[in-house]
């Protein structure tokens, strides 16, 4: 009886622990590439030209600390969030965690761009990167089959017809 309810409480901690990361790579997936676009957009300045270009030719340790500099960066905005929040500050500490978020995302996505190449000539990332991939995209395969993925793409195609509808009889 125990055993057959602590099974049951993983499965639940698993499942909401899952249904979490999928959300938070669903962002990710959503953010990742348009945002990327637009810091290369903002990389063809002058001056991140010439940065950029120093990055993509940064050894594969280098390119790592580089790859890797954002999280650290990001960590004391991040306590700042929380102590807005705690000082009753809520909906800035949420603006200052969105955006940081966001921000972040636009710079790791675009910093993997540029050291992509040099962070795959280490064998130990390489394979991390194809084992997070395969995972990753057995994950997004199983949260795109869900009755809820599902429901939100249909109603999401409903609202676009509307809307479409709409702004030819009144556009």
């Amino acid at each position: 009886m125990l055993m057959s309810l602590l099974r049951g409480l993983g499965r639940l901690v698993r499942g909401v622990f899952t249904g979490l990361l999928a959300l938070l790579i669903l962002f990710e997936e959503w953010g990742w590439e348009p945002l990327q676009r637009a810091m290369a957009w903002v990389g063809q300045l002058p001056v991140l030209r010439h940065v950029e270009a120093l990055i993509r030719r940064l050894p594969p340790r280098l390119a790592l600390l580089v790859f890797l500099l954002p999280s650290l960066l990001l960590l004391p905005v991040k306590l700042l969030a929380l102590w807005l929040v705690a000082h009753g500050q809520k909906l800035l500490g949420l603006g200052v965690i969105v955006l940081a978020k966001v921000g972040g995302t636009a710079v790791v996505a675009r910093l993997f761009a540029l050291t992509k190449p040099a962070l795959m000539r280490m064998g130990w990332f390489a394979r991390g990167y194809d084992r997070w991939t395969v995972w990753k995209e057995a994950l997004l395969a199983r949260v795109r089959a869900s009755f809820a993925w599902r429901w939100a793409r249909a109603f999401k195609r409903q609202v676009k017809r509307r809307w479409a509808r709409w702004r030819a009889a009144f556009g």
